[in-house]
């Protein structure tokens, strides 16, 4: 145990052990996190700390999933080129949000919990269908299990993107803090990727570490965290630098990783303004912020197109030898390919594929020949070419 940690660090400590309760422990392993001073004297306890928090997060969900065979689901079935949720506090105009961009009629009034389960409806934009769901307003402690948190933070998991639906009314640094917190409890990384650390297992050979250079500390640390998830064998590939914290992170198969943007609803009303600007300080840098408002259908453009960007979809036009290209256009994920184009249109077309025609950005002249494996741009023109 370092020797500078603060009192109010121990105090949190004696907390964690007088828990009881899985939330009881992970509320007090969350406040020793905060608190432990970070240098690299403390690198191993935060490191222990934040395992142990992975650990009690999946034990858990493993107790929620053994009551009565995981009990209510809330599932929503993924529709149009992707899946958007709109998360918030109760009574930041999300519902209202909602039908202003896709017309759906859904009821919204000026109290919580209007919406009791996930409402989705489409959007359209660019000539693509995105789905949006709003959820239920989220609940401080929702990821512990206070209300349905548990199931709503699951359709959030399942989700493509994130929309946050801030109040500009209300303190917006504190709505954020919550919905953050909630996130990371329930294994949610928002606006993070994923370290480039690749693990394959193999039946032998021990443990095989390629870029062992960029492993920034302790590599028994390393080896201690692949035997505690059960790993003697597997070639590990580390591509960039990384903390332990960081390969933690690559090794926990429980987290998800997902683009979000703020929509920042009531800008219209007094004091939203400054409540605008204090989001922007505080969070400008790590995410796109538009300010929006809902009930008088204000800059509702450009919260679309905040909603296709951080969708990572591109449209695809296909065309035939001699036509004009198809509409509507095909929708794919960012980093599709020519051959993801054949397997959308026709299974035959990739078995007998022989090469494309490419117009757009991706290639440096239009009609390009191009093999399968060629990444394509939004807007690209493509024509396929088969035996």
């Amino acid at each position: 145990m370092p020797t500078n940690v603060t009192a109010e660090y121990l105090a949190a400590e004696e907390e964690y052990r007088r828990a009881k309760t899985i939330p009881e422990k992970i509320r007090a392993l969350e406040k020793m996190y905060a608190l432990v001073p970070k240098h690299k004297g403390t690198e191993k306890l935060r490191l222990q700390i934040k395992r142990r928090l992975a650990e009690l997060r999946k034990e858990l969900e493993k107790q929620r999933q053994q009551k009565k065979g995981g009990g209510y689901s809330l599932a929503v079935k993924k529709e149009g080129a992707a899946q958007i949720v709109l998360v918030g506090l109760p009574n930041v105009g999300k519902s209202e949000l909602l039908r202003a961009l896709t017309g759906v009629d859904v009821e919204s009034a000026d109290y919580p919990f209007t919406t009791t389960e996930p409402i989705p409806a489409m959007m359209k934009h660019k000539d693509v269908q995105i789905q949006l769901v709003e959820v239920p307003g989220l609940l401080e402690g929702a990821a512990l299990g206070k209300g349905m948190g548990p199931q709503l933070l699951a359709v959030i998991r399942n989700a493509d993107a994130i929309a946050l639906v801030i109040d500009l009314t209300e303190d917006p640094i504190k709505q954020m803090e919550i919905l953050l917190r909630e996130f990371e409890r329930a294994g949610i990384k928002v606006n993070k990727r994923r370290p480039r650390v690749e693990i394959r297992k193999t039946p032998s050979g021990g443990i095989v570490i390629n870029g062992a250079e960029n492993i920034k500390g302790d590599i028994n640390e390393v080896m201690k965290m692949l035997r505690e998830e059960k790993i003697h064998s597997a070639e590990i590939t580390v591509k960039e630098p990384v903390t332990l914290e960081e390969f933690a992170d690559a090794l926990d198969e429980s987290l998800v990783w997902r683009k979000a943007i703020i929509i920042a609803n009531k800008g219209d009303a007094p004091g939203s303004k400054e409540n605008y600007e204090k989001l922007v300080k505080a969070y400008g840098d790590r995410f796109k912020i538009v300010p929006v408002s809902a009930k008088k259908k204000i800059n509702l453009d450009a919260v679309k197109e905040a909603l296709y960007d951080v969708a990572d979809i591109i449209r695809v036009f296909t065309k035939s030898p001699g036509e004009e290209p198809a509409y509507p256009p095909i929708a794919l994920r960012k980093g599709a390919t020519v051959i993801d184009v054949a397997e959308r249109i026709h299974k035959d077309l990739v078995k007998n594929f022989r090469y494309a025609r490419v117009w757009g950005k991706s290639v440096k002249f239009p009609g390009q020949r191009v093999g399968p494996d060629h990444v394509l741009e939004d807007g690209d023109i493509v024509e396929i070419h088969a035996r």
